[in-house]
């Protein structure tokens, strides 16, 4: 029986953290070269100004665990 990506995705949500995380830059990185480079330039030039905006002072960071409480507080979870 072929495995179906419902089931890799209930394996893989069943891994460690670390585990899942090396999957993710496994998959991700198999992607690399079926990106389309129009989207990979406005992705980078996004990168730019969000650095940019931090470094002048007019964004601030937020650490990822507080990122999250924030989201989960804001959808009501």
């Amino acid at each position: 029986m072929a495995t179906t990506v419902d089931q890799v995705a209930t394996d893989a949500l069943g891994l460690p953290t670390r585990s899942r995380a090396l999957l993710v830059e496994k998959l991700l990185a198999s992607l690399a070269g079926e990106t389309d480079p129009a989207m990979e330039r406005t992705h980078l030039d996004e990168v730019r100004r969000r650095r940019a905006a931090v470094r002048a002072g007019d964004s601030k960071l937020v650490d990822g665990d507080e990122a999250m409480r924030q989201v989960r507080s804001a959808l009501g979870k």
